[in-house]
């Protein structure tokens, strides 16, 4: 008994252990990228959220954090508190003015710093403290004027450190950077120094490679002592004062190690300028030599290449040339890369480029030339050739003659309107060639077979109308064909014939409409095409109706598929067969086609698509039949679709479904249903819908809070706009807790009770089992009387209570006097039961049905269980009723002591009066008079029958 109490009492125990959920990760005003569950992942960005503190709920796994572009003026020092796990932090374009000391003292995994254009003045020694791995700290446009000689004694490991346009004057303020032993990139451009001198610097780092002084007034730069022996790039562009930069170098061997110089606008005298050139003779090889004026660059430009044997990059650009003469560069024969953007050039002599024969990059976009020079034919391993932003109206069939290695031509932003097949006919090798925003009205002619390798042809912001048959059939290598913003309004059949490399075709804002593609063959002839842009055209539908030629039928390879922004009305309809032959689509942009019903097989056709947009469109109610041919669909756009419900989805059986963004719709409750069908969800946008504020979204809310896997995008700005009194409060505002039903407490409560009542009743039938069952009928009997006092009427004068082995006494003796010589009516077991019916039901309703219970006692009776019941139950009215009820009639003479085993008739006898059957048959006429006067008496327990005063007792 003691073990089963213990078993029970652990098993109540246990059962109230709760399992505490993870948190949540709807973070205010911020979104997360990646699982909380994968540390290497996650990244927050709260940027242009007008902070004014970092946000405190970041998970404590975020690897990226971006809290740039807010309001935020002082770093705290919990900001980032246990972020242990934090590589990036971006607090650039903030009001940041201090940083307190232990801010970053948690960030020991930190890699990148980024506290640019923010109001910093001052570098405490205590401020990165904690930044122990560290390896970028970018500190760019702040009101840096102080650094604390210990500032960056705990950043052992940094490699970039960049300060530019700060308010640092003297070389010395930036010794402390100096200290740190693994510095490779150094940037102090635009901050006041006005002299630079290796004398002023006590410790350089030997890593360091990058060093940037760019825009600053430098009077004075002084190398006298070999602190950079491994300085790579070297920038002083816009530096100096108006009357020039003095230049002083002790030995050239000082900086022998620098590869690329940057001398953008530099203010040095011309005579003074090639001395410094000079100075990296033995090892430059990229030199920047940007917004000079012209006549600077054409007085060096004849000796620098002569002075620079290595060279191999030079760039000019924006330094006002109009005219490049014969034999500029006769000497650069190694430079291989040459910029000659932004100048003013109108003419290009016919040798400008002879003996640059290893020159393979030419730049010479956004100047003025009208044709293409001739010049360009002379470099014959020319692979790259821009001409961009320009003014060539016009191209003839020689230009490009020998330029056989020509790989890429770019002719974007030029008058050209004519293209003819002839034009490239000596390009053999070329990949790329960008004709977009000129002038092209027509190609009449199939290009060039010459073209046989190009890879992007590039005609975008034309006034091409047609695209005729065969205008491509040449192009075999052709992968991505770029036709978009002309007025293209007629593709013939077989206009795309023969690109079967074709990968990327778009023709997104043209003029096309349904009547392009209500032939057959309009676009075939391209079994590789992947992705197709047909955006913001005019096609629209007047029905739903099948179409006769699909227009996407033999695109086996699609994969993707873009034609929302339909112009004039919209596609208005979209035929139920329109996306048949596309079984490899994975992507469809169908948003903005003012479609106000989508046929439920439309998507029959794509079964493999895992992105769907359908936004903007009337969609008041989707058929679920709609998407369930999508079982790999991971995202799904549904915003401004006027839809009041999204319960579709949840039959819809999108399992795989990650991403979806449903903002702007109608929608007022989302519930469990919804939620729980799409298990695999990790981004829910649901802004800018009319939430109702009440219990229908208690248990939405709550999972937007607590779901580890899920995030709700901005899931403090949801308003409500139900009902109407509440109109304009949070959904975040509504109090839960008076909405939400623990069901883990009931179910816990209910199956203790349960397994409570079920032990205690084992218990109870086990040991008290017939208890019990009088118990029941003892009730039943309470019911019943209650039921029958108001108009009881009794059936039998008394119930003989006897036991079978008494039978003979009761039919001999007692029925003949009392029945046939008193008249009384008497219920006897074999004679007045009722058929059919329960033993226990027959007794308790005729001891009920009669007016006195007559009990036949006997030690047999004494020993019957039946009889037992009898006189319980008589016993049970006689003390409900509280009547004298019953009559005890003695056959032998039984001791009490014998009685004792038998409590309840023991206690009988001792209240009772009774009467005992006479030995001698000269007492039996006495006998039946006190027995009749018996049953004669009246009913009130408290006045017993004077006949039956004073007869025996037994005490």
């Amino acid at each position: 008994m003691h073990g089963i109490l213990l078993i029970f009492v652990f098993f109540l125990l246990e059962s109230r252990v709760q399992i505490v959920p993870t948190a949540g990760f709807s973070l205010r005003n911020c979104t997360v990228q990646g699982s909380l569950n994968y540390t290497d992942r996650l990244k927050v960005l709260c940027y242009q959220m007008e902070f004014y503190h970092v946000p405190s709920d970041i998970p404590r796994n975020t690897k990226v954090l971006d809290i740039s572009g807010n309001r935020i003026s002082q770093l705290r020092e919990n900001d980032f508190r246990n972020l242990t796990n934090l590589k990036n932090l971006n607090a650039s374009r903030n009001q940041i003015c201090h940083v307190a000391p232990g801010t970053f003292r948690d960030l020991t995994g930190l890699q990148e710093l980024n506290l640019t254009q923010n109001k910093l003045s001052v570098l405490s020694s205590s401020m990165f403290h904690g930044l122990l791995n560290l390896t970028v700290l970018k500190l760019a446009w702040n009101r840096i004027q102080k650094i604390d000689p210990d500032a960056f004694l705990v950043l052992a490991n940094v490699r970039l450190v960049n300060l530019t346009s700060n308010a640092l004057h003297q070389l010395e303020e930036v010794q402390p950077v100096l200290k740190c032993p693994h510095l490779e990139e150094l940037s102090l451009g635009s901050n006041g120094f006005s002299t630079f001198s290796t004398e002023e610097l006590t410790s350089v780092p030997l890593n360091l490679r990058v060093l940037d002084l760019s825009s600053n007034p430098i009077t004075s730069f002084n190398v006298s002592t070999d602190v950079f022996p491994h300085l790579v790039d070297l920038d002083l562009s816009h530096s100096g004062p108006k009357d020039g930069l003095h230049w002083e170098m002790r030995n050239r061997s000082f900086l022998t190690g620098v590869k690329t110089l940057s001398l953008n606008g530099t203010r040095i005298s011309t005579p003074g300028l090639f001395p410094v050139i000079e100075s990296f003779a033995s090892s430059l090889e990229v030199l920047h030599l940007n917004d000079f004026h012209v006549d600077t660059v054409v007085n060096i430009l004849k000796n620098v290449c002569l002075s620079l044997p290595k060279l191999q990059i030079l760039s000019l650009r924006g330094d006002n040339l109009s005219t490049l003469q014969d034999r500029l560069f006769e000497r650069c024969s190694l430079v291989y890369h040459l910029d000659l953007s932004d100048n003013q050039l109108k003419s290009v002599l016919d040798f400008s480029f002879r003996g640059m024969d290893s020159l393979r990059v030419l730049y010479l976009s956004h100047n003025q030339l009208v044709a293409v020079p001739n010049a360009t034919q002379s470099i014959s391993n020319l692979e790259y050739l821009d001409f961009s932003y320009n003014l060539i109206d016009h191209l003839q069939s020689w230009d490009f003659n020998n330029l056989t290695r020509l790989k890429h031509l770019i002719l974007v932003g030029n008058k050209i309107s004519t293209i003819t097949g002839s034009l490239f006919g000596s390009l053999f090798n070329l990949q790329e060639l960008k004709l977009g925003i000129n002038l092209i009205l027509s190609i009449p002619e199939p290009l060039s077979g010459s073209l046989h390798k190009l890879e992007i042809l590039e005609l975008r912001s034309n006034k091409l109308s047609t695209i005729k048959k065969g205008t491509f059939q040449n192009l075999r290598s052709l992968k991505s064909l770029n036709l978009v913003d002309n007025q293209i309004a007629d593709i013939e059949e077989g206009a795309f014939r023969g690109l079967v490399q074709l990968r990327v075709l778009l023709l997104g804002s043209n003029k096309l409409t349904r009547d392009t593609f209500t032939r057959e063959n309009v676009l075939t002839g391209m079994p590789s095409l992947t992705e197709l842009q047909i955006f913001d055209n005019y096609l629209e539908y007047e029905s739903n109706a099948e179409l006769k030629y699909p227009p996407f039928k033999a695109l086996k390879s699609l994969n993707y598929l873009a034609i929302n922004s339909q112009g004039h009305n919209g596609l208005i309809h979209l035929p139920s067969n329109f996306l048949e032959g596309l079984s490899s689509l994975k992507e469809l942009h169908a948003g903005n086609l003012n479609l106000d019903f989508i046929h439920p097989s439309t998507f029959n056709h794509t079964p493999h698509m895992s992105f769907l947009d359908i936004s903007k469109n009337a969609l008041s109610s989707v058929d679920p039949k709609t998407f369930q041919t999508m079982p790999d669909l991971t995202e799904f756009i549904l915003s401004q679709a006027r839809l009041p419900s999204f319960d579709f989805l949840a039959q819809a059986n999108l399992s795989k479904l990650k991403f979806l963004r449903a903002r702007g719709n109608e929608v007022s409750v989302v519930n469990k249903t919804l939620i729980l069908s799409l298990p695999k969800l990790k981004y829910l946008d649901l802004q800018q819908n009319p939430f109702m504020y009440g219990c229908e979204n208690a248990w939405f809310l709550n999972w937007s809070r607590q779901d580890p896997y899920t995030q709700v995008i901005y899931l403090n700005k949801y308003s409500c706009g139900y009902p109407d009194n509440l109109r304009g409060m949070k959904l975040e505002d509504l109090r839960i807790d008076s909405c939400t039903v623990d069901l883990d407490f009931i179910f816990f409560v209910s199956t203790s009770t349960l397994v409570t009542l079920t032990m205690v009743c084992s218990f109870i039938y086990h040991f008290l089992r017939w208890q019990v069952v009088y118990a029941y009928h003892l009730f039943q009997a309470f019911l019943y009387d209650r039921k029958q006092k108001p108009s009881r009427r009794y059936e039998f004068d008394a119930f003989v209570s006897y036991n079978t082995h008494d039978e003979p006494w009761v039919l001999r003796e007692l029925l003949p006097n009392l029945e046939q010589g008193h008249g009384w009516k008497l219920c006897l077991h074999h004679r007045d039961f009722q058929p059919g019916k329960p033993i226990i039901d027959n007794i308790v309703d005729n001891i009920y049905k009669s007016r006195k219970t007559l009990c036949i006692i006997s030690r047999h009776y004494l020993e019957s269980e039946w009889c037992s019941r009898e006189i319980q139950v008589a016993s049970f009215r006689l003390f409900d009723e509280q009547k004298d009820v019953l009559v005890l009639v003695f056959l032998e003479d039984i001791p009490n002591c014998q009685l004792s085993p038998y409590h309840r008739m023991r206690k009988l006898v001792k209240k009772k009066t009774y009467l005992n059957w006479p030995k001698c048959e000269e007492e039996t006429r006495l006998f039946w008079h006190k027995l009749n006067t018996a049953l004669e008496t009246r009913e009130e327990p408290n006045e017993e029958s004077p006949i039956l005063s004073g007869l025996e007792t037994c005490d």
